[in-house]
C-alpha cells in the first residue's frame, strides 16, 4: 500500500514538481446549496435541504447561507484516485476509524499542552484537556470532540485537503528546530483521518484555533468545502468531527460498540475519553391533581375514610427515566510507563485483570524496559492456571501479547512475537519506534521484531527462573509440558530451559527434582544421568532395568509423562553429563575387573544356549542374546539398541491418533535378550538345552521367558494365543495334569447337546403325526354304506 501511495504521489509530482506535497488548487464556486444533479420542482429542493446534514445549533437556513458563502475545492485527479485507494484498500477493518480519530485528538491535545509549557495563555479558552464522543442515532451521526489545539482555515485546507500531509510530523519538525520535542505524538503518515470515509458518507469538521475564527470543513470524499461557522465561536478551542454514517455502519452508533472499540484500541491514551451514555433510573414523580380527582370520582360513601396527616403529604410514584451523562472510558493507566519501583503489587494485579479478563491474580510478573536496536517497555505475566484447551490448540496464534505503539493498540495477532511453547505468557509491549505500515494495523516484518522476540523470551525465562520454589511448583503443575516442548523447539535457549525441568527421582518419594540438584548428588566417577521411562512411578521402580542401578546407589530419574522421552532425546547432555536410558544397551555400571572376569567365564558356559536362542528358538524376535550385568532378581529382560525404541516409546507411537491399526506404521525392531545367569530358571534352561537342544520343555521355557521379558520390559505381546497355550502347558506340568486331558461338560449343562436332543425329539414327533394322517385318509374317503364290512375284513396289522 505504501509503495502504491508513493507511486501516485510521484505521478502527481510530475504535473506539479514545485510542490512538496499534493496541494489543492481550489476555486470558489457559487450556488453550492444546489444539487449538482438538480430537482424537478422547487418543493423537492426545499424538502431535500430540510433533510440535509444537521449540526448542533445550525438550522436549515443557516446551513444554506453557509454553503452559499463557502469555498469549494476539487481534489486533483491523482488525489481523487488516491482517496479511493485509501478508502477501499488501505484499511482491512472499518473499526479502525475510531482509533485513528481518537489518536488525532490525542495529538491535538498534546500539541496544546506542549505549547502551554511556554505560554500558559493558550489554555485561556479552557484548560480541561479531554476527548468526547457523542453518538446521535436520530441523525445517524457520530461526533468526536477534543479541546486540543484546533485548526485555522489554512490548516483545514492544507492538512485535510492534502493527502499524506501529516500535521503531527510538521509539528514535530518545528519542535525539533526549537530543541523541544516529545515522542508522545502518534500520527505519522497523515492518512488516518481519511479512514472516516470507511463508515461515513459525509464528514464535517468544525474547528477553532486560538489564532483564527471557527470554520467548518465538509467533504463527501469527492470534494470539500470550507466556510466560516455562522454560529460563531461555540467550541472555545478544539475540533469537532461529525461523521454522518453509512447505513451499514449504524452499529458504530451503539454505546456498547463504541465502548468496546475504545477499550480495545485507546484505553491507554494520556487524556480522558468521555462517552455520552444513557441509563435508566427509578425516580419519584408527583401525582398530578387531575389524576387524584379521577381516582376520587370512583369512590363511594363506603370508601370514604378518615384522612390521616400523611394524606396531606404530596403523593409521588416511581417511574423509569432515561438519564444521559458523560462516562469516562479509559480509567486504566499505562503502568508500564512508570518505573517498576513506583508500582505496587496491587497495581500489577489490577492491571493484569483489566487487560487479560482473568479473574485470578497472576502467578508472577516481570516489568522491564529495553534499549539498543529498538526501545520498548513491557510487562509480562504468568497466569495461575492453564487454559483448558492449551494443548488442543497448541501452535495456533494467540492474542495474549498486546502490541502498542505510543500507547495506541496496534495488534495482538502475532505468530512470531512469542514462541509456541510460551504462548501462555500474557503481557503488553509498547514501543515508540516500531515500523508500521501506513494503516498502522500491522507491523512490518523486519529484524527489529526478531530483536523484540529474543528479549521477550529471555525475560520470560528469567522470570520463571526467579520464581520461589512454592510458586514454581504450582507453575510446573500447570505448564510443565510447555517447558519440555521448549527444549524440543527452542535450541538457542535449550540450556536455560533444561534448568527449569523437573522430574520424579529415586532420591525422594515426594516432590520433583531438577537436573541441577541431580548433578549435585551424583556419585564419584558417574558419567551419565540415568533415567527410566514408564506410565507411572511404580512401574519405573519395579522395572528390571533399574535393579542393579538402585542396588549400587545410583539415583534414577523417573520420566512418566508421554513427552518426557522425546524431551530427553532433544537434550543430549546437561553440563557435560550425557543422559542414559536404563532400558537401552551399553549401560555402564563401572564393574570391577574381577566382576568382568567372572562374566567372561559364565559367557563360555552359556555360549551354547545364547547361540541357540539367537539362531533357532527366538530367531524371529531377538537380535542377539547376552548375559546381563544389570539384572538382580529378574530372569531376563529385552533391551533396545542405542537408537532403537524402548518399550515406553513403542507404546506411545502405537497409541498415536493417526497411527495405523495394530501399529503397522511402527517399524519392528529386534531387541537384545539379556539373561541373568544367576537366576534358577535361566540355569535350568541352560541345563535342558545342553542336554537336548530339541527338547520341547526347553523350547517352552525359553519362549515363556521371552514373553515375560516382553511384558517386564514394557513391550506388547505379538502372539497372545501362543503365550496362553504355553502357560497352559506349564501349569499342567506343574500340577501333574495330563497334557491330553480334555474338558468334559455334563450333558445337562451343555446347551448345544440339549438343544440338539430337543430338535431330534421334535422331528420324531412330526414324523409320527404325518404317518397317522396318511393311515386315516383312506377310511375317510370310503363309501358310507359299507363301513362295517370294510372294517370287519381289514387285518389287525393295517388297523
Amino acid at each position: 500500500y505504501l509503495l502504491g501511495i508513493c507511486c501516485l504521489l510521484a505521478l502527481s509530482g510530475l504535473t506539479k514538481a514545485e510542490d512538496e506535497a499534493v496541494e489543492i488548487d481550489g476555486t470558489v464556486e457559487e450556488d453550492l446549496g444546489k444539487s449538482t444533479i438538480g430537482s424537478k420542482t422547487d418543493d423537492e429542493t426545499v424538502e431535500r435541504e430540510e433533510e440535509a446534514i444537521k449540526l448542533d445549533g445550525l438550522n436549515v437556513s443557516q446551513m444554506k447561507a453557509m454553503r452559499e458563502a463557502a469555498e469549494k475545492h476539487e481534489y486533483q485527479a491523482e488525489v481523487n484516485r488516491m482517496m479511493k485507494l485509501i478508502i477501499n484498500s488501505l484499511y482491512r477493518n472499518k473499526e479502525i476509524f475510531l482509533r485513528e480519530l481518537i489518536s488525532n485528538a490525542s495529538d491535538a491535545l498534546d500539541k496544546i499542552r506542549f505549547m502551554s509549557l511556554t505560554d500558559p495563555n493558550v489554555l485561556s479558552a479552557t484548560s480541561d484537556l479531554k476527548v468526547m464522543i457523542k453518538p446521535d442515532k436520530e441523525n445517524h451521526a457520530l461526533h468526536i470532540i477534543d479541546t486540543g489545539i484546533g485548526m485555522t482555515r489554512q490548516d483545514l485546507v492544507k492538512n485535510l485537503g492534502t493527502i499524506a500531509k501529516s500535521g503531527t510530523s510538521e509539528f514535530l519538525a518545528k519542535m525539533e528546530e526549537g530543541e523541544t520535542m516529545s515522542t508522545d505524538l502518534i500520527g505519522q503518515f497523515g492518512v488516518g483521518f481519511y479512514s472516516s470515509f470507511l463508515v461515513a458518507d459525509t464528514v464535517v469538521v468544525t474547528s477553532k484555533h486560538n489564532d483564527d475564527e471557527q470554520y467548518i470543513w465538509e467533504s463527501d470524499a469527492g470534494s470539500f468545502t470550507v466556510s466560516k461557522d455562522p454560529r460563531g465561536d461555540t467550541l472555545g478551542r478544539g475540533t469537532q468531527i461529525s461523521l454522518f454514517m453509512k447505513e451499514e455502519a449504524y452499529d458504530f452508533l451503539e454505546e456498547h460498540t463504541i465502548k468496546d472499540l475504545v477499550v480495545k484500541y485507546s484505553q491507554f491514551i494520556n487524556f480522558p475519553i468521555h462517552l455520552w451514555t444513557s441509563k435508566t433510573e427509578k425516580v419519584e414523580e408527583p401525582i398530578e391533581e387531575d389524576e387524584k380527582a379521577e381516582a376520587k370520582e370512583g369512590e363511594t360513601d363506603d370508601d370514604v375514610k378518615v384522612e390521616d396527616e400523611d394524606d396531606e403529604k404530596p403523593k409521588v410514584r416511581m417511574v423509569d427515566k432515561t438519564v444521559y451523562d458523560w462516562e469516562v472510558m479509559n480509567d486504566n493507566k499505562p503502568i508500564w510507563l512508570r518505573a517498576p519501583k513506583d508500582v505496587e503489587q496491587e497495581d500489577y494485579n489490577a492491571f493484569y485483570k483489566s487487560f487479560s479478563k482473568d479473574t485470578d491474580e497472576p502467578l508472577a510478573h516481570v516489568h522491564f524496559s529495553a534499549e539498543g536496536e529498538v526501545t520498548f517497555r513491557s510487562i509480562l505475566y504468568v497466569p495461575k492456571t492453564a487454559p483448558y484447551d492449551l494443548y488442543q490448540d497448541y501452535g495456533k496464534a494467540t492474542d495474549n501479547i498486546k502490541m502498542y505503539v505510543k500507547r495506541v493498540f496496534i495488534t495482538d495477532d502475532f505468530e512470531e512475537m512469542m514462541p509456541k511453547y510460551l504462548s501462555f505468557i500474557k503481557g503488553v509491549v509498547d514501543s515508540d519506534d516500531l515500523p508500521l505500515n501506513v494503516s498502522r494495523e500491522t507491523l512490518q516484518q523486519n529484524k527489529l521484531l526478531r530483536v523484540i522476540k529474543k528479549k521477550l523470551v529471555r525475560k520470560a525465562l528469567d522470570m520463571l527462573k526467579k520464581m520461589s520454589d512454592e510458586d514454581y511448583e504450582k507453575f510446573y503443575k500447570e505448564f510443565g509440558t510447555n517447558v519440555k516442548l521448549g527444549v524440543m523447539e527452542d535450541h538457542s535457549n535449550r540450556n536455560r530451559l533444561a534448568k527449569l525441568l523437573r522430574w520424579q527421582s529415586s532420591n525422594s518419594d515426594e516432590g520433583l527434582t531438577s537436573l541441577t540438584s541431580y548433578m549435585e548428588r551424583m556419585k564419584e566417577k558417574q558419567d551419565h544421568i540415568y533415567f527410566m521411562t514408564g506410565t507411572s512411578r511404580a512401574e519405573c521402580e519395579k522395572s528390571p532395568f533399574v535393579e542393579k542401578l538402585l542396588k549400587k546407589g545410583y539415583e534414577v530419574l523417573y520420566l512418566v509423562d508421554p513427552i518426557d522421552e522425546y524431551t530427553v532425546q532433544n537434550l543430549p547432555e546437561f553440563e557435560g553429563k550425557k543422559f542414559q536410558n536404563a532400558a537401552k544397551e551399553n549401560l555402564n555400571l563401572n564393574e570391577s575387573d574381577k566382576a568382568k572376569e567372572t562374566m567372561e567365564v559364565l559367557g563360555r558356559e552359556f555360549d551354547t544356549l545364547l547361540n541357540g536362542l539367537k539362531d533357532k528358538i527366538l530367531s524371529s524376535g531377538i537380535e542377539k542374546a547376552v548375559l546381563s550385568t544389570r539384572l538382580v532378581g529378574s530372569p531376563c529382560a529385552l533391551v533396545a539398541s542405542q537408537y532403537g525404541h524402548s518399550g515406553n516409546m513403542e507404546r506411545i507411537m502405537k497409541s498415536q491418533a493417526y497411527a495405523k491399526a495394530g501399529g503397522a506404521d511402527v517399524s519392528v525392531q529386534k531387541k537384545i535378550l539379556e539373561l541373568n545367569p544367576f537366576h534358577p530358571l535361566v540355569k535350568e534352561l541352560n541345563t535342558l538345552y545342553k542336554a537336548d537342544p530339541e527338547s520341547e520343555s526347553a523350547k517352552d521355557l525359553a519362549n515363556s521367558l521371552y514373553d515375560t521379558a516382553l511384558l517386564r520390559s514394557g513391550y506388547s505381546l505379538r502372539d497372545t494365543t501362543a503365550f496362553s497355550d504355553r502357560m497352559d502347558k506349564l501349569l499342567r506340568r506343574s500340577f501333574n495334569v495330563d497334557a491330553d486331558a480334555q474338558v468334559e461338560i455334563p450333558p445337562e449343562l451343555d446347551e448345544e447337546e440339549e438343544a440338539k436332543a430337543e430338535d431330534e425329539s421334535a422331528e420324531e414327533s412330526a414324523e409320527e403325526d404325518v404317518a397317522a394322517d396318511e393311515e386315516a385318509a383312506p377310511a375317510e374317503d370310503a363309501p358310507a354304506e359299507e363301513p362295517a364290512a370294510e372294517s370287519s375284513e381289514a387285518p389287525k396289522d393295517e388297523l
